[in-house]
C-alpha cells in the first residue's frame, strides 16, 4: 500500500527549459545552444546540484569548455532567476494528495541558487512534508546514497513509497532499493500510473 508520494522537481513540479531561459536573457538560438553545450550539457552542471563548488568555480568550469564565449557565459549565469518556472498544478496536486492522507515529499537534484532565486516556482515546497534538495547534503541522484538518506531522514518504508522523476536512471536507482518508481512524462500520465498503484 502506497502511503508516501515523492516528487522530483525539475520538469515534474516546475518547468525547466534552460534554452528558453537563455533566450529570455537576450541570446539568439545559436548562442543559446553554444552556451548550453558549455554548461548544462556537460558534467560540470551536476556540480551545481551537488553543492560542492562555489559559483565562481562553476563559471570557470563552463568557461573552460568554451573560452571564446566567456563574456556570454558570465552574463548567462550572473543569476538564475526564472531558470525554473512554476506550473499551475504543483500546489493544487500536493494539497489534493495530502487531503487524501498521503505523505508528500520532494527529492531533487537542485542548487541553492534555484531555491533562493526562484521563489515563485519553488513555492510548493511549503506545502509538502519535507524533502531533500541535493546541494544541502552534497549528494545527487542517481547515487543510491541520496535515496537511503531520504528514507532514513523521514522514516519511510520503501515499499510504501513511490517516486516520480522525469529521468529514467533516477527511477531505476530508486527501484533497486525497493521504492516504486514512475517515469514522469506529464501530470495526466503520472496520475494514471499512480492509480495502478492504488493512489486515487
Amino acid at each position: 500500500m502506497i502511503r508516501n508520494i515523492v516528487f522530483d522537481i525539475g520538469n515534474v513540479l516546475v518547468d525547466f527549459d534552460p534554452k528558453s531561459f537563455l533566450i529570455r536573457k537576450g541570446f539568439d538560438e545559436t548562442m543559446a545552444e553554444r552556451i548550453l553545450k558549455a554548461s548544462v550539457k556537460t558534467p560540470v552542471w551536476k556540480e551545481i546540484d551537488r553543492g560542492v563548488w562555489t559559483q565562481d568555480e562553476l563559471i570557470e568550469g563552463f568557461v573552460r569548455n568554451d573560452p571564446e564565449i566567456e563574456s556570454q557565459i558570465r552574463r548567462a549565469f550572473a543569476d538564475y532567476k526564472d531558470i525554473v518556472l512554476p506550473t499551475d498544478y504543483a500546489i493544487p496536486w500536493i494539497k489534493e494528495l495530502k487531503a487524501k492522507g498521503y505523505g508528500v515529499y520532494y527529492l531533487s537534484n537542485c542548487s541553492r541558487m534555484v531555491e533562493v532565486q526562484c521563489k515563485e516556482a519553488m513555492a510548493f515546497l511549503a506545502y509538502t512534508d519535507g524533502g531533500i534538495l541535493s546541494y544541502a547534503d552534497k549528494v545527487i541522484k542517481p547515487d543510491e546514497a541520496i535515496y537511503l538518506l531520504f528514507l532514513e531522514r523521514f522514516g519511510l518504508n520503501a515499499q510504501e513509497t513511490v517516486f516520480l522523476d522525469d529521468i529514467y536512471v533516477n527511477i531505476e536507482a530508486a527501484r533497486k532499493l525497493g521504492i516504486h518508481g514512475i517515469w514522469f512524462k506529464n501530470k495526466e500520465q503520472a496520475m494514471e500510473e499512480l492509480k495502478k498503484l492504488g493512489v486515487e
